[in-house]
């Protein structure tokens, strides 16, 4: 790297904009903004950037999807018009655009989601930072940022534990949620904004496991196998996937596409029941007649396997719920729609993405807060959440490149006066 990517903050040219926090969203604003033609630094507690991206990444980077935007901007649930909104100045398109910028070509896989060809994220990465380094983008690691002074300055400390206050024309806010803190987001900034009457929803596990109340003898011989080929069904919606059984409860991709509603459920009820089809390519009338096979001598587990292919996990399933009754008419329809009990959410720290954040109604339209002028917020500080499969890093995307215009935007029209904090706090 050349000398503008430091770890200590120089007392050179003031910056005219600052972002806080080194993830996508960060790091979108502030190329949008450095091609505007500002000069900008990036503040980062860990002592690298990109560090829950590069995680993101370790199974085979999921940028986007390819499903058409007006079914695309849906998985955003509540959100889908906010965040559409975004999506109109950074579409998938858009995204792939980017990315071959970069040096990065993509694909479509046979689900739909986008990939980078190398299936990584670390190249996508350095090539990014090269892009910035080449912008005259300045990088300080180990800067956390601990509030504002008086003045409205942002006020990072160092790894030399000195506070340092940033003179920017604009700041913009892209500190993640409260997901995998020890790779940086940890939700502490929200009693930071809340400080200044900032109204932040509590931040929840999203896209997360889930607790069951196993049978011992059943999770000891099945604990991390995979179920596969399913489809799973909460609240009116059908999803294809795969679970892995844990020791504590079902993890995958297949319910994470279900896991708001189901979190959602539980918080208010105490519990959800998720419905599992162990054999969706058959009809429910095929699986009876398949069923009708004599069982003999069998034992449940070979006469299903031979019956249905239920294999490895799926009879010891079957039997907890049919207790000893092994009449094809009970068994038939715990195929087609297996109760699943879940008890609890697994925590917040071993979530893939996080829910609440910053209410919406306290930013304008270009993500700038009301009460903080000057002030913007990107990704996943902001109160909206969506599954896998690409809609999670479109969306933070998306969000940081509005950040990063709307502050390019106020800082190349004037220099922002400088207010005192407590009274745009006690404004509405």
């Amino acid at each position: 790297m050349t000398a503008h990517w430091t770890e200590e903050t120089t007392g050179s040219a003031i910056p005219r904009a600052a972002v806080i926090g080194g993830g996508p969203a960060g790091l979108m604003a502030a190329e949008v903004m450095a091609k505007a033609g500002l000069t900008v630094d990036i503040y980062d507690a860990m002592a690298s950037v990109g560090r829950k991206f590069l995680l993101a990444g370790r199974g085979g980077l999921n940028l986007t999807h390819s499903e058409p935007l007006e079914r695309f901007v849906t998985r955003y649930g509540e959100r889908a018009a906010v965040v559409s909104s975004w999506l109109e100045r950074f579409s998938p398109d858009d995204m792939k655009a980017w990315a071959a910028g970069l040096g990065i070509e993509t694909f479509v896989g046979s689900s739909g989601r986008v990939f980078p060809i190398q299936m990584k994220a670390s190249p996508l990465l350095r090539a990014w930072l090269r892009q910035l380094d080449g912008l005259g983008v300045t990088l300080h690691t180990r800067h956390r940022w601990i509030g504002f002074d008086d003045a409205g300055k942002p006020l990072v400390r160092n790894a030399a534990g000195d506070t340092v206050a940033v003179d920017a024309g604009a700041t913009v806010l892209a500190l993640g949620g409260a997901s995998w803190p020890k790779l940086g987001s940890d939700g502490s900034w929200t009693g930071l904004l809340a400080e200044h009457g900032i109204a932040v929803r509590p931040l929840r596990p999203a896209n997360c496991g889930f607790t069951v109340a196993w049978d011992e003898g059943f999770i000891a011989k099945h604990e991390g196998e995979p179920l596969k080929n399913l489809a799973l069904s909460f609240g009116g919606t059908t999803m294809r996937g795969e679970l892995m059984l844990t020791r504590s409860g079902i993890e995958g991709g297949g319910v994470y596409a279900l896991s708001a509603a189901l979190r959602d459920a539980i918080e208010r009820d105490g519990e959800a029941v998720l419905t599992l089809d162990l054999r969706p390519q058959l009809s429910g009338e095929q699986v009876r007649d398949r069923l009708r096979r004599p069982r003999g001598s069998e034992s449940l587990s070979n006469w299903l396997r031979k019956s249905v292919n239920l294999t490895g996990p799926l009879p010891g399933l079957v039997r907890g719920v049919a207790g000893s009754s092994t009449e094809p008419s009970r068994i038939a329809p715990l195929i087609k729609a297996l109760p699943l009990r879940l008890t609890g959410c697994r925590p917040i720290e071993r979530a893939i993405s996080t829910a609440g954040g910053v209410d919406l109604d306290e930013l304008t339209p270009d993500l700038m807060l009301k009460r903080l002028p000057g002030v913007f917020v990107a990704g996943e500080m902001l109160d909206w959440e969506a599954p896998t499969g690409g809609y999670l890093l479109q969306g933070a995307f998306a969000s940081g490149l509005i950040a990063g215009l709307g502050a390019a935007d106020l800082s190349r029209s004037f220099t922002l006066p400088r207010q005192d904090l407590a009274q745009n706090s006690s404004t509405s």
